[in-house]
């Protein structure tokens, strides 16, 4: 049964999380990453970042204020001059006084990094006057207009006075850490979940009735015991169906020999009249099951031989048409001229024989068709005969099962259990031509 999503309960998540096991793997990896280096970032910039760059722009706000008062207590241009090759020499501030300027009316720039907001507050702190800072028109230093009563000053502050330096070799560091972390349990990962899909791989082959042999127990412990458990259980499987097409191979032989008797009993029977017709009834009912048996012995030997292999499958559905049509029907096929994937294919041409051979002792036309679906390829095979009412188009496909319209013994069941053996299926529907449908589904 397959889940839905349901809104309002984080199904919707699921939509956009990882549908493989490495993918999901990498995702428990990652994630845990990603929240530790937020945590460590989010604490250094809580922390010793917002810390260092209040008080490195407090320090250059005190630098400042500093000169204006010394400029303030000794008025002058020649003290003036004076003052400010001091605030350059000392404190690496480069001034100067635009006398008679007003400072234009423009908004600061926000940058990335708690240092702008810094020096805002630590520049209106120490200074009641309008003032403008820009960091983007130099990439070396923050220039400060700070508006006076003799005009604007001006003043280039260096930007490693109000970055803390260690910043980038931070991130980088945790940033590089992660990568190599990541890197490596995903190399560490891809291994592991190799081995898994070796197993998937194999299992999905084995059940398509391919002879894969023994896979090679690679990975973590818990993935070798499921390969060793996978080997035993096919090794088991392979044993029970050889033993059991062997038994009712040989059960099929041995009443070949009853059957041979009562042919000959029925053939030596004197001729009268009041019993001719039902001696004809038992010889067609000897030779039906005569029939059926040589059917199920040659279904036995191809299962227990025959391996899967590259094959047209159009050229197989032309073979089977070119005998139905020797036999009387009139058939039609229709499919791509080149449609190759894995199969048994004397097997599959037998199951598709008994299907044709089903719809032609009951209709008048048969249309075969072959139509790749995605990872499967559909083959329809069409009759204009009287059909099969719906809720009895599953028990033909039991052995033996008699009616009027689904005929008796094997064929229907031997074809199912080769598309079945193949990783497919066969369903009947109502077909087109007004008759059945047998749809076999086969996976490529």
């Amino acid at each position: 049964m397959r889940l839905r999503y349901w809104p309002g309960r984080g199904g919707w998540v699921k939509r956009f999380l990882p549908r493989s096991l490495l993918g999901r793997s990498l995702l428990m990896i990652l994630m845990p990453l990603i929240l530790l280096e937020a945590v460590a970032l989010q604490l250094f910039y809580g922390s010793n970042l917002d810390l260092v760059s209040r008080r490195l722009s407090s320090a250059v706000a005190g630098e400042l204020g500093l000169t204006l008062a010394l400029m303030e207590r000794f008025p002058g241009k020649k003290n003036r001059a004076w003052i400010l090759e001091q605030a350059e020499r000392q404190f690496g501030l480069a001034i100067s006084i635009d006398d008679g300027a007003t400072l234009p009316n423009t908004a600061s720039v926000n940058i990335l990094g708690p240092m702008d907001d810094d020096l805002t507050a630590a520049l209106r702190e120490e200074f009641k006057r309008n003032f403008h800072t820009d960091w983007i028109s130099n990439p070396e230093s923050v220039l400060v207009q700070l508006q006076l009563p003799q005009g604007v000053m001006k003043i280039a502050v260096p930007r490693k006075r109000l970055y803390p330096g260690t910043i980038y070799i931070y991130v980088l560091w945790i940033a590089g850490t992660a990568a190599l972390v990541f890197a490596i349990a995903a190399l560490f990962m891809r291994n592991q979940v190799r081995a898994i899909r070796r197993l998937s791989q194999a299992a999905e082959a084995f059940g398509m009735g391919r002879d894969i042999g023994f896979i090679r127990p690679e990975g973590a412990v818990e993935v070798r015991k499921a390969a060793t458990a996978f080997n035993r259980m096919q090794e088991r499987i392979r044993r029970f169906l050889v033993q059991r097409t062997e038994m009712l191979a040989g059960v099929s032989h041995d009443l070949r020999t009853p059957l041979t008797r009562l042919k000959l009993a029925l053939a030596m029977l004197p001729p009268r009249e009041d019993t001719r017709d039902d001696v004809a009834e038992m010889q067609a009912d000897v030779e039906e099951m005569e029939r059926m048996i040589g059917g199920y012995l040659a279904f036995a030997r191809g299962e227990g031989l025959e391996q899967a292999e590259t094959a047209n499958l159009s050229a197989v559905l032309e073979e089977v048409a070119a005998g139905a049509r020797r036999a009387g029907a009139d058939v039609s096929v229709q499919a791509p001229p080149t449609l190759t994937l894995s199969l048994r294919v004397d097997a599959v041409r037998r199951a598709i024989t008994n299907l044709v051979d089903n719809a032609r002792r009951h209709a008048r036309h048969i249309a075969l068709a072959a139509v790749p679906q995605g990872r499967a390829v559909q083959v329809m095979v069409d009759d204009d005969g009287p059909g099969i009412s719906p809720e009895r188009r599953e028990s033909v496909f039991r052995p033996f099962e008699s009616s009027e319209d689904g005929g008796t013994g094997l064929g229907l069941t031997i074809a199912r259990d080769i598309v079945r053996a193949h990783g497919g299926d066969i369903v009947l529907e109502e077909s087109p031509l007004g008759g059945l449908r047998a749809r076999i589904r086969l996976p490529i």
